[in-house]
């Protein structure tokens, strides 16, 4: 695959040259952890590449749940999307604060709703400043656009489909978080959550895949990774993590290897965690 595919990834060269056509519509999906005490919004307005818009992961969910930031109904979708200028026709990058943390969080959630002319950024605002690229703190100038959504359940998957493919092995359910996390050798971020992991997952941390400069690694270089994971990629791939940000990298980090057949568990560990009554394993099985 090549380096830059407005499917999947662009690099900050490509984002330099395409930076003032028309139908290109950029967004800023950083988030942050609670406890990393960061504020995504306030350093957003301080200063974003010149025309992005940014998109609220938190806002743009289904506040019907009681779980953090689910995938939100199609028709909050489409009226958040048409607020931000975002519609049919419009090719979308992605990139957040970290480099590759929770943009590619955005890229999936634009493919469950039917959208692929999206591509997350990759290195994101630090690769894009370092190589001195232009930033501003000017509000975007919207024009409304509608957006034609149409989702597509099979890119995620609930606590019931989970625990099936847990216990059928019929599935490879890779977990992104730290290899510790996964082995339940920390605690979790998050109060009243077990430690481990889901019987029958693969340790993947988001990190294996990315090259110091928070870059995703090239094709043969994930293939390397999830080959040393133990992973089958003969078996349709569910992606897990905290709370159902960073697992998106594995999914992206799959589609660069041209692995079409993987979904999400939008709930993660903030869900599987915290029912007592779903198992858990701890160490590297």
């Amino acid at each position: 695959m090549a380096q830059d595919d407005p499917k999947t990834l662009v690099s900050t060269d490509w984002l330099a040259k395409h930076l003032k056509d028309p139908d290109l519509r950029i967004l800023d999906g950083t988030w942050f952890l609670p406890a990393m005490g960061r504020d995504a919004r306030a350093e957003f307005e301080a200063s974003h590449i010149p025309g992005a818009r940014f998109f609220d992961i938190d806002d743009i969910s289904d506040h019907r749940s009681d779980l953090p930031h689910m995938a939100p109904p199609v028709e909050k979708f489409m009226s958040r999307l048409r607020k931000l200028g975002v519609g049919d026709g419009h090719q979308v990058v992605v990139y957040d604060a970290m480099g590759l943390f929770s943009a590619a969080r955005v890229w999936w959630m634009f493919r469950l709703m039917g959208q692929d002319n999206i591509a997350v950024l990759d290195g994101g605002l630090p690769k894009w400043q370092a190589e001195g690229h232009p930033t501003d703190s000017l509000p975007p100038v919207i024009r409304d656009r509608h957006m034609t959504v149409q989702r597509r359940p099979h890119l995620v998957k609930d606590v019931t489909q989970v625990s099936s493919a847990s216990k059928l092995k019929d599935h490879e359910i890779l977990d992104a978080r730290a290899a510790q996390r996964f082995r339940g050798e920390e605690p979790e971020p998050r109060e009243g959550l077990r430690a481990g992991h889901i019987p029958g997952a693969k340790s993947v941390p988001f990190t294996d895949l990315l090259n110091a400069d928070n870059t995703m690694k090239p094709p043969d270089a994930l293939r390397a990774t999830f080959a040393a994971a133990g992973v089958d990629l003969n078996k349709p791939a569910i992606t897990s993590c905290g709370s159902g940000v960073t697992g998106a990298v594995i999914n992206l980090a799959l589609e660069r290897i041209e692995k079409t057949d993987h979904a999400l568990y939008d709930g993660s560990w903030t869900e599987w965690g915290a029912f007592p009554t779903l198992p858990i394993a701890t160490g590297d099985s």
